[in-house]
């Protein structure tokens, strides 16, 4: 289907904006009246530009304040109205969208609105213009599109419509049923947008917390069923107001959005046909209602289909002083593989768990996390699916035998891998780690443990890092994500790599609260919750990969003979942790003494450490008992506070 956006969406002047549509690849623009006023070029200028960008000008927005009101009032309305009719007609427009009275109504008669719509679009005939009639979620007597179309029914004229919003309907938990209902010649314009779930005011929440499809909680897969079903055949444009889409790049911005019309219609297509719905069975029990939709199939774009990612492959720490890291992973019970055959880079393994470090000169000296590396059942078509998704692949020397992945760039900045199944060959870079190197307890690593928290003595330390491995592969890894950028990655996690998304929730800790949202496969193999800090924190937030482990208790004792001390966790974490849950004194003076947390839900327990951070990364070691499915959220607020005391205390 055709594509379009509206230029609120984006940052810059209407020149940039138009261009950044027609960069991305968008068919259209609606043009926000602002844009135009504020523009230094003509209309007819801008209406000779963007057809020299191949773009159509699809929507004039908006029109405001105009039915139910005195007839004073309104006659002052259809002043206004010619006034902008003649203005559409030197821009080349002949849809305007008029909104529903919000500030002038006082007469709340539908056959007066009907009847003031109805001589409005007379005079919009006049000048070759239609009118899309909208329901604000916050309009004064008009409120819900079912209320909006009986009022464009009862005026019965050609040239006036209803123009359907998904935030003004979804927001206000109205029934999309009747979408599909409303002949598709008569909507004359659909404007898309998803938001978070909140408990706000639907005026703060439209004007500041709308996203693109696939980066809130809408149901808009469900939406656009209904609307197909209906015979819709206009374009599908994006309305989405938010303060930080308004002030990022206005290429980057726009890619995103058209991402998201690519990644809706693959959905819708793929909810049609019963592969794609989260919901299962839901398209089977709207059989008529689908199968009118499905009619329509071939309209949609769709993407190339690739399985989510069965289990990450690696994690990668960046940084040119990370014999810190090197430290944990020794004292974490890791062994050192060696050094890449031609690229400065180390790999350490434990179980099923790799950790590559990478000492590349020109990376920042603090280490971070800087990809992961994740296994496919295609990796192929993974690959060809974030293509067509305009994901910016990250360029790779790779040597003369060695393995090639393809890899793009996370909007945090994080480079994924797609790697094939390791049965099928997708472990051969691992023989490519064999040269000689630091690793283990060697001088380098025991030096960097004075910056570490050590315990027991020189003796303890030389002699207890063996026994076989505890752990057993990479549970979780947590991305701290720019706020600019929280909503991309949300929508290219879900997109490019078919993760699930779960609720957000925020977190408290001792510089403001800290928002996390979860991406995950289907069997939990693969999760990574997405964290992004307050805004006004100075400091980078910290990251860390989570390791899972069969026995934490043990390993935890085995750490601490090895000299290195958990993270610190204080003594009341242990009295609040009886209180809440009841547990045997014997067993928190356990936990306690390891430096060890807890945590429950309705499926099993959680045990867990933290390490030390170092640069802006740290480690976790987790065990999940009985089918927990949790990240011990309850536990963050413990292990955010410990660390800004060290960090504060060390000054």
């Amino acid at each position: 289907m055709r594509t379009s956006i509206a230029t609120v969406c984006l940052s810059g002047t209407l020149r940039q904006k138009l261009r950044a549509a027609a960069a991305a690849g968008f068919d259209g623009v609606e043009i926000f009246e602002q844009d135009l006023v504020v523009a230094p070029e003509s209309p007819e200028r801008i209406r000779d530009y963007a057809a020299e960008l191949g773009l159509t000008l699809d929507l004039y927005q908006p029109f405001r304040d105009v039915e139910g009101t005195t007839e004073e009032e309104f006659r002052d309305s259809l002043r206004r109205a010619e006034a902008k009719f003649a203005l559409m007609g030197r821009v080349g427009m002949d849809l305007m969208l008029v909104c529903s009275n919000v500030g002038t109504a006082t007469v709340g008669e539908d056959a007066v609105m009907a009847e003031q719509l109805g001589r409005l679009a007379d005079v919009a005939a006049g000048y070759g213009v239609r009118l899309a009639y909208e329901a604000l979620a916050w309009g004064r007597y008009v409120n819900d599109f079912e209320h909006s179309w009986r009022l464009v029914e009862a005026a019965d004229r050609p040239n006036l419509g209803i123009c359907l919003d998904t935030f003004h309907i979804l927001s206000r938990g109205w029934p999309t049923d009747a979408v599909a209902r409303i002949p598709g010649e008569k909507v004359f314009f659909v404007q898309l947008a998803d938001a978070p779930l909140m408990s706000l005011d639907v005026l703060s929440w439209s004007r500041h917390f709308r996203v693109f499809p696939g980066e809130g909680g809408f149901d808009l897969e469900g939406f656009m069923v209904r609307l197909l079903a209906g015979g819709y055949a206009g374009p599908l444009s994006l309305e989405v107001f938010n303060d930080s889409f308004r002030q990022t790049n206005v290429y980057r911005t726009a890619v995103d959005a058209l991402r998201s019309l690519r990644w809706l219609q693959d959905r819708t297509a793929r909810e049609l046909e019963g592969t794609g719905a989260e919901d299962a069975g839901r398209a089977a029990a709207e059989d008529a209602v689908a199968r009118r939709a499905a009619a329509r199939l071939g309209e949609l774009t769709r993407l190339p289909e690739a399985e989510p990612p069965n289990s990450i492959t690696w994690a990668e720490v960046r940084g040119q002083r990370t014999e810190q890291v090197e430290a944990l992973l020794d004292h974490l019970g890791f062994s050192y593989r060696g050094r890449h055959a031609s690229k400065p880079v180390q790999l350490w393994e434990q179980g099923g768990a790799r950790v590559v470090i990478n000492e590349e000169p020109r990376a920042a000296d603090a280490p971070s996390i800087a990809s992961l590396g994740f296994e496919l059942p295609d990796a192929a078509a993974a690959a060809a699916r974030a293509d067509a998704l305009r994901v910016p692949a990250v360029p790779r020397l790779t040597g003369r035998g060695e393995q090639e992945f393809a890899a793009y760039l996370a909007p945090d900045g994080t480079e994924v891998f797609l790697c094939p199944p390791e049965a099928d060959g997708g472990a051969r870079w691992i023989e490519e780690f064999s040269a000689p190197g630091r690793g283990g307890r060697t001088a380098a690593g025991a030096a960097a443990l004075g910056g570490l928290d050590a315990v027991g003595d020189a003796e303890e330390r030389a002699g207890s890092g063996g026994g076989p491995g505890l752990i057993t592969g990479i549970d979780h890894v947590n991305l701290a994500q720019p706020r600019h950028h929280y909503p991309e990655s949300v929508l290219f996690f879900r997109a490019a790599l078919g993760l699930r998304v779960q609720p957000s929730q925020d977190v408290p800790g001792p510089t403001g609260l800290v928002s996390s949202q979860v991406v995950h496969n289907s069997s939990g193999t693969v999760r990574l919750p997405l964290n992004v800090a307050p805004d006004l924190r100075v400091e980078p937030e910290v990251e860390h990969v989570a390791f899972a482990c069969d026995d934490v208790v043990s390993l935890a004792r085995r750490v601490r003979a090895s000299g290195l001390r958990p993270l610190s966790v204080p003594g009341n974490y242990y009295d609040d942790l009886r209180a809440r849950f009841g547990l045997d004194e014997g067993f928190v003076a356990r936990l306690a003494a390891l430096d060890l947390l807890y945590d429950r839900d309705e499926h099993g327990e959680f045990l867990h450490f933290y390490t030390q951070t170092v640069g802006s990364v740290f480690f976790e070691v987790v065990q999940r008992l009985e089918g927990y499915a949790g990240y011990g959220a309850p536990n963050a607020p413990v292990r955010m506070a410990s660390q800004y005391t060290r960090r504060t205390e060390l000054g």
